[in-house]
């Protein structure tokens, strides 16, 4: 994706739908590492700020819909509805159910953790009254810090050379993912009251 848009970038000229586009695409799957590309190649003036802003964002709400609506499916399925009412999801479910909207909101920003409560939240069909504002908001604010952080980085490091400066960026990725999976190893280990392992 890194190469894909960096040459695209530089060849689209009045192409700016078509980048949109594909920004769009790129942020339903990979929030994070879309949001920072995307923000680098800002800095470059290679993408006008608000069009790449404005596409990540959309990419985001797209995908978090679209998770709910494949929890939702899900449940039509006849032999995952068996597992609605299930003694096997029932404290999964019940955890999700405590605190739900701030497990909501934490989506955006533990690794691993959007899929799994973004489609359960379908699955069990939890009230989207609750969860499209949480994800909006989770949404925005994981985009805003992510994307300012990495066109300050874009900024500061545009007469470096390219293969340093995204091989920071790509450990930055990385640290966060670690960051993420240890708070929520902490986190799980810290209700089931065992202590914290690190695999």
């Amino acid at each position: 994706m890194l190469n894909f848009l960096s040459h695209f970038t530089g060849n689209t000229g009045g192409s700016m739908i078509v980048l949109s586009l594909i920004i769009i695409v790129c942020a339903i799957f990979l929030e994070d590492i879309t949001t920072v590309v995307v923000g680098v190649l800002a800095a470059d003036a290679l993408i006008p700020i608000p069009i790449a802003f404005i596409s990540i964002y959309i990419g985001i709400a797209l995908g978090d819909t679209f998770l709910y609506a494949l929890g939702a499916f899900a449940r039509t399925h006849q032999r995952l509805a068996h597992y609605i009412d299930h003694d096997f999801t029932s404290p999964f479910r019940s955890w999700l159910e405590h605190r739900y909207a701030f497990k909501v909101f934490s989506g955006h920003f533990v690794p691993g953790f959007r899929f799994t409560t973004y489609a359960a939240s379908g699955f069990f069909r939890f009230p989207l009254r609750t969860y499209i504002p949480m994800v909006i908001v989770g949404g925005l604010l994981l985009e805003t810090t992510l994307f300012t952080i990495s066109y300050w980085f874009g900024s500061f490091s545009s007469k470096w050379i390219g293969e340093v400066r995204w091989g920071i960026a790509i450990l930055f990725l990385i640290t966060l993912f670690f960051i993420g999976r240890h708070n929520l190893l902490a986190y799980r280990a810290k209700k089931a009251e065992l202590p914290i392992l690190d695999a």
